[in-house]
């Protein structure tokens, strides 16, 4: 605990130190106006302009903070065609219809589910993707899971100036987590003053399983910014209020039992086929979330000197959701029946002439309260005279994190647990230097950082789930993990139309006071600081074969390190052995590498194919750990996966006005050894990876029918995937299943004048009924209206 005070004191030490840096800076030079705004210059992140080989194409007016002089594939969408094209309730829209992602996102405004997956990762590995705004970091990286995903309500869809995607480990300056992709995220900063509104609502009619209800979602958020000479604001708040279709379903396989006489005869049960094909009742639904989202932001920069520039953000996030569940079942007279019908704490009933019996387990019932807070400072000095630099930190803190559940008793009918994570966040701090030598054709990027990761978990009994103070603990969880890097990277355009980039990444990681505590334990189970260093190389080469085709070859190794929730988040069974997760994993170890030839044609014209490979070994994934339980899944090391495929990618611009977008992409990954199974030895060998499909597509048509007036259509498509790693779910269209899907998506934008603009749109128009574990949105209708100044 120690050491968690005096890390927390030396993180706000050196973020004073950089404002104190900032202060003098002024100070000295106290004259000093901005010459040109960083939003509207065209150049990349060594200060020149883009060369004309096309190492990286940016469309808009906003620079990437990628580092553009890497030859690998990048993609990425301007805030104008996402305002235009795109129903952008959530900023995770924004990736919607970029090459190999899909992000999780279940319902507008999903705070725990949303996690991002790539060409080789699935969407139970969040941990293998990094996400940024303004080089903030985003993701969640205190775990590995659909729990773990990135604090997508920090970004609003109407504040992004651009997304931009480097797909693959490429850069040295990245840790090993984008072995799958690094997303950044521009948001905007006024030259002038600008005020911004908008107001949106979501309409969701559902019918799954005979429940026929509706799910809305109603946003509104404003905005307002100025610039003064050297000195910009941002002030930024919203408010999201949304109901989600049910997300889990109690169910029960088909029984042989006899009817129990003592037992009430009920009707409603769903009859279906599970996953694998097994026939099974569906009894009722839960996990229907009422949420309730805050956000805001302040943003504030100063331009210290020409090319110095200093920026604040401070960002404030709060969720309350409650998570409702409905039974199913009726009595003769009509009445629900649940696991309370007896007035007990289960409820034996019978359908079809056969006994069930119903628990509190299957009508679940959550509260959750959140607010979490974030503080970001970076001085930067654009590149001038061959040198540019920058040193930022972050913190980002749990200020309250609490979670209830209904968990009745026989002491306590309405009785429950607390999950209460105060105190748990991140923090990062990094210095970047650039340099680029006078004559030379080398350019050179070097830097340090820091990232550390805490955990703290306690549970709690409740006598009242709903409102009762924490009672009798009943497990906790606690740990650190630190990573110290530094890095070095030069590219080097060694001869006409030729562009070479080498890189070095070290990295030491460490995990410390780790503590895992179980109710009958008198003290808490300390577990051994670990640590283990890594050596990553990049490697990437250009070759402009003319003034329209690019050749692109990648390679790069990533280490990505085990998350403090792997290690010490997890839970206890009966015996009172510590499962879920494991103190003892080792590193995820993978080769990525590339092949592109990349055509630019005008405008907006552009084709690229893509062979890509990745070799991992020791991934971590949920399975069986025979040394702990037979029956319980453990975070372990998978020995060894391969993904192989093959991305296009393109657009084209064609008459009237219209532009097409589209991308193909095919993955062959595949488990090829694997000490540890699901149910017996061997029997995920030569499987696929989990959730990650052989074909996935996207096309955008948009057409602009008038100036006022633009219209798009776009579609999605995902073929078969499995979510099991022996790959047993063979019925991809069930409860825990993850299936194939087509959906299609309309919006049309219509802007009255300079400062109203009205759009509405239908995403899944087709309806079309998909899984990913729990079922995706339906079709849902969406309007908006925004006013500009």
């Amino acid at each position: 605990m120690q050491r968690h005070f005096r890390a927390r004191r030396l993180q706000v030490g050196v973020l004073a130190l950089l404002a104190g840096a900032c202060a003098a800076t002024a100070a000295a030079d106290d004259t000093v106006r901005r010459t040109a705004s960083p939003s509207t210059d065209r150049v990349d992140d060594t200060g020149l302009r883009a060369a004309s080989l096309g190492v990286v194409r940016v469309d808009g007016a906003a620079p990437t903070s990628l580092p553009s002089r890497i030859p690998t594939t990048m993609e990425g969408v301007s805030g104008e065609d996402i305002a235009r094209d795109i129903n952008a309730t959530d900023a995770e829209d924004a990736l919607k219809y970029l090459p190999s992602l899909l992000v999780r996102k279940r319902y507008i405004g999903d705070y725990n589910h949303a996690v991002l997956s790539t060409r080789a990762s699935g969407t139970g590995n969040s941990a293998r993707s990094l996400v940024y705004a303004d080089g903030i970091l985003l993701s969640n990286l205190l775990g590995n899971g659909a729990t773990f995903a990135p604090r997508w309500g920090l970004v609003s869809p109407e504040e992004i100036s651009r997304v931009d995607v480097m797909y693959g480990p490429f850069s040295a300056a990245y840790p090993g987590n984008a072995v799958g992709a690094v997303v950044d995220y521009q948001t905007r900063m006024p030259t002038r003053f600008e005020a911004h509104a908008r107001v949106g609502y979501s309409h969701q009619p559902d019918g799954l399983y005979g429940a026929r209800r509706s799910y809305d979602a109603k946003q509104a958020s404003a905005s307002i910014g100025s610039a003064d000479g050297a000195f910009a604001w941002w002030l930024h708040a919203g408010r999201t209020d949304s109901e989600g279709q049910p997300q889990t379903f109690a169910t029960r396989s088909v029984s042989s039992s006899a009817a129990n006489p003592a037992a009430p005869t009920v009707t409603g049960a769903v009859p279906g086929l599970n996953r694998t094909n097994q026939p099974w009742l569906l009894l009722g639904s839960g996990t229907q979330y009422d949420t309730v989202q805050d956000q805001a932001k302040l943003k504030l920069a100063y331009e210290l000197a020409p090319g110095l520039r200093a920026l604040y953000v401070f960002g404030l996030w709060s969720n309350r959701s409650d998570g409702h569940s409905r039974s199913f079942l009726t009595d003769a007279s009509g009445l629900p029946v649940d696991h309370r019908y007896g007035g007990g704490l289960t409820q034996p009933v019978n359908i079809d002439g056969q006994s069930y019996t119903l628990a509190a387990s299957d009508f679940p019932q959550t509260r959750d309260e959140l607010e979490h807070r974030m503080h970001a400072l970076s001085l930067k000095r654009r590149v001038s005279d061959g040198l540019g630099w920058e040193l930022s930190g972050s913190v980002y803190d749990y200020l309250a994190d609490r979670s209830r559940a209904y968990a009745p008793t026989q002491k306590a009918s309405d009785g429950g647990r607390l999950t209460d994570q105060a105190g748990t966040g991140w923090n990062t701090l990094s210095a970047k230097l650039t340099w680029t030598p006078a004559g030379s054709d080398h350019a050179i990027d070097a830097g340090l950082s820091q990232e550390r990761y805490q955990l703290r978990t306690r549970v709690s009994a409740l006598s009242d789930w709903r409102w009762g103070a924490a009672g009798a603990q009943t497990s906790r969880f606690e740990g650190d993990t630190r990573v110290g890097a530094v890095f070095a990277q030069d590219a080097w355009s060694f001869a006409p139309d030729w562009t070479a980039v080498l890189g070095l990444r070290g990295e030491r990681w460490q995990a410390f006071d780790g503590l895992t505590q179980a109710a009958a334990d008198a003290t808490p189970h300390r577990h051994e600081d670990r640590a283990r260093t890594a050596w990553s190389p990049k490697a990437a080469l250009s070759y402009g074969l003319s003034e329209h085709w690019v050749l692109k070859a990648s390679t790069g190794r990533a280490v990505r390190f085990p998350t403090v929730s792997e290690l010490f988040q997890g839970g206890f069974d009966p015996a009172g052995n510590f499962i879920n997760s494991n103190p003892l994993l080792k590193p995820e170890r993978s080769w990525t590498s590339e092949l592109s030839a990349e055509w630019t044609g005008r405008g907006r014209d552009s084709l690229r194919i893509t062979l890509f490979h990745e070799d991992s070994r020791d991934a971590l994934y949920s399975q069986i750990n025979p040394g702990v339980s037979t029956s319980t899944s453990t975070v372990q090391n998978i020995d060894h996966v391969r993904t192989r495929g093959v991305e296009f990618s393109g657009t084209a611009t064609l008459p009237q006005r219209v532009t097409l977008t589209g991308s193909l992409t095919f993955a062959d990954s595949i488990i090829l050894a694997n000490s540890g199974y699901a149910v017996a030895p061997g029997d995920t060998i030569g499987k696929w990876q989990p959730r990650v499909p052989r074909w996935r597509a996207t096309l955008l048509a948009q057409w602009q029918a008038r100036d006022d007036l633009s219209l798009s259509l776009g579609a999605r498509y995902s073929g078969k995937q499995f979510s099991t790693l022996d790959n047993s779910d063979v019925n991809g269209f069930a409860y825990m299943a993850a299936g194939k899907y087509f959906t299609v998506d309309t919006r049309a934008q219509w802007k009255i004048d300079r400062q109203w603009t009205l759009a509405a749109g239908v995403d899944n128009l087709n309806n079309y009924r998909y899984w990913n574990f729990h079922p995706y949105p339906g079709r849902t209708f969406q309007v908006e209206a925004r006013w500009d100044y």
